[in-house]
């Protein structure tokens, strides 16, 4: 699982941290996973049972999970979205000073301090976004009482990208594979070119590096 403090550019740093997520819709089998059973039975079956009924142990009162049709081991609620966690995915934090877009194809699972995105063109767009074109097309984003960035996929939606040929599309591509995999340091290329993709004159790019 990621968290927002884990997300780079690019990249990210792997906590060593994993979720149990028994999507209802995965029609899991428990027994096949002794481990996993055991260990959320530690934590009490009446915790987890999803009946919504209220139990006495230990002189502790309990209250199970609210009523569904779910298995005492699966999450609350049906996802219908639980795929796309296992696709290629952009990732960032939700809330900060920096902006930075993670690029995930090892199918991690990301906590609520973060947002993602899958679709297409995704590594091109982990290329703009982490750009200093990208950068500034984000900071009017709303801000925090502390004057962080509130990046949500609404922020996100509204801004306008070109739709790469596939030249533009490879060249962007094999710079950030080359960041990603060989850790070569190649933001710069990868500014230039954001600013050809939108046709900036020098004065525009000039005004965007000081920013």
């Amino acid at each position: 699982v990621l968290r927002g403090r884990d997300i780079r550019r690019y990249g990210y740093e792997f906590a060593d941290l994993y979720l149990i997520a028994t999507f209802p819709s995965r029609h899991y089998n428990i027994e096949e996973y002794p481990a996993v059973k055991n260990y959320l039975l530690s934590f009490g079956i009446e915790r987890l049972e999803q009946t919504g009924k209220e139990y006495i142990v230990n002189g502790e009162k309990i209250k199970a999970r609210k009523k569904t049709n779910n298995k005492w081991f699966e999450t609350q609620d049906s996802i219908s979205y639980w795929d796309d966690f296992f696709k290629p995915k952009i990732v960032w934090k939700r809330v900060g000073s920096i902006l930075r877009f993670s690029y995930d194809t090892k199918e991690c699972l990301v906590l609520d301090s973060t947002c993602f995105a899958v679709g297409k063109h995704i590594k091109f767009l982990v290329g703009i976004l982490n750009s200093k074109f990208g950068n500034y097309l984000l900071q009017n984003s709303p801000k925090t009482g502390t004057g962080d960035l509130l990046i949500s996929v609404q922020a996100i939606e509204p801004i306008r990208i070109p739709i790469p040929d596939n030249n533009a599309e490879y060249d962007f591509e094999n710079l950030i594979n080359k960041m990603l995999y060989e850790n070569a340091s190649l933001e710069s290329e990868i500014d230039q070119k954001v600013y050809k993709l939108y046709g900036l004159s020098k004065a525009e790019i000039d005004f965007i590096e000081r920013q």
